[in-house]
């Protein structure tokens, strides 16, 4: 069975890049930079990759003492080359610049552009980090967060990684914070660099020493998932979010795979008379993880929950937002590798004003998505019916 599984998985991804190749996502709508002030800082949200770069870079050529990366993919493309350039520029003027990058998620990117100069501070998370203790779960999740905080006065965290095509192909959202939130953000740094920076084989990296008290903004909470401390909160604050929904549940999330009580719980929701929306990409970037994805569609459907399938472009966005004011931006995909497996964080924000802009994103997402009628799914073909069966034993695995 495992092997029909696996050959089928094979067969779908390679058809599915062969028919991509050469094409180019279509034009898609995106909002400006809006920025919200939430008690001694704000929170300024992105929806289109240039914007959003170009108030990173132009923070990294600002910095003036430290600068802190941290990020799953990094393409050495014209992108990624800025990006290299004014961190290098930076601690040549005398900026400690600090970066950690998953080794795994750049295994096709070239070495030469993975060369950085002695000035910075690299931590490469390994490939496979488990060493002699292959049974220890705890030392297999990837390290999935896209996080840059600058001087620890500006953090940016969300769901974009660095590369061309994420800044103009794809649709996804991230926040800029200000104020006093952004010690989360450095802390998550630091706590990562810190359990991870020793090395078997070469010189381990100096520890990351804060020197700072936190300030705490009760509005603005970080939730990190840390499977070597087996902590996983993002799970819990989703699951808690939802079952104190009365109004609306609006969820986007690139690859939708949830287990049975993520599933219940909005299904639950849906039949108490919560306006539950789910958006996700109509064909992500992952053909099998939209196969698998769709066999909950059946019972979400049943429940009343609406199922919007963003379409001509992939949308990679990991955000929700409830009852207008309740809302959680971050780099968690609502699957079992994010929820119960990687490193990863999200932000979460209760303001109203916050919510509103959300809401006003998800409302033009919509707006270019498809609606999956349960009459239209009931009637699909018997071998897709066929596809989601077979698949279906891979969802603990995604």
């Amino acid at each position: 069975m495992f092997g029909v599984q696996l050959a089928l998985a094979i067969t779908m991804t390679l058809v599915d890049s062969y028919r991509r190749r050469g094409k180019k996502p279509k034009p898609f709508p995106t909002k400006r930079p809006r920025e919200i002030a939430i008690g001694d800082g704000t929170v300024t949200t992105y929806t289109f990759g240039e914007d959003l770069y170009a108030d990173m870079l132009e923070a990294v050529r600002g910095a003036r003492k430290r600068i802190l990366l941290e990020t799953y993919i990094w393409k050495g493309d014209e992108v990624g080359e800025r990006f290299k350039s004014a961190l290098v520029e930076a601690a040549r003027r005398g900026v400690d610049v600090y970066v950690i990058y998953d080794a795994f998620a750049n295994l096709v990117v070239s070495p030469r552009f993975k060369q950085f100069p002695p000035e910075i501070k690299v931590l490469r998370y390994p490939v496979y980090g488990a060493g002699l203790q292959f049974w220890n779960l705890r030392r297999y999740g990837r390290d999935h967060r896209k996080i840059l905080v600058v001087d620890d006065e500006t953090g940016f965290v969300g769901g974009y990684n660095i590369g061309s095509a994420y800044a103009t192909e794809w649709r996804d959202t991230h926040v800029r914070i200000t104020g006093p939130g952004v010690w989360d953000l450095t802390r998550t740094f630091a706590d990562f660099w810190n359990l991870h920076r020793r090395k078997r084989f070469r010189s381990s990296e100096r520890p990351l020493l804060l020197d700072a008290a936190s300030v705490w903004e009760p509005r603005i909470r970080f939730h990190r998932n840390n499977p070597r401390l087996w902590m996983f909160p993002i799970r819990s604050m989703y699951l808690e979010a939802i079952d104190r929904a009365t109004h609306n549940i609006w969820m986007t999330s690139a690859y939708f795979i949830p287990d049975q009580d993520f599933v219940d719980a909005l299904a639950g929701a849906a039949r108490r008379g919560v306006d539950v929306r789910i958006l996700v990409p109509h064909k992500s970037n992952h053909v099998v993880a939209d196969w698998i994805s769709r066999g909950y569609f059946s019972q979400l459907l049943e429940a009343g929950v609406r199922v919007l399938r963003f379409r001509d472009a992939m949308v990679h966005a990991k955000t929700a937002t409830i009852d207008g004011s309740w809302s959680t931006v971050g780099t968690a995909n609502i699957d079992r590798l994010s929820l119960q497996g990687n490193y990863e964080i999200n932000v979460e924000v209760i303001d109203e004003a916050f919510a509103e802009v959300l809401e006003e994103i998800f409302l033009s997402d919509q707006g270019h998505s498809w609606e999956l009628r349960e009459d239209e799914w009931a009637a699909r073909s018997a071998h897709r019916k066929f596809t989601e069966f077979v698949l279906a034993p891979l969802r603990p695995l995604l």
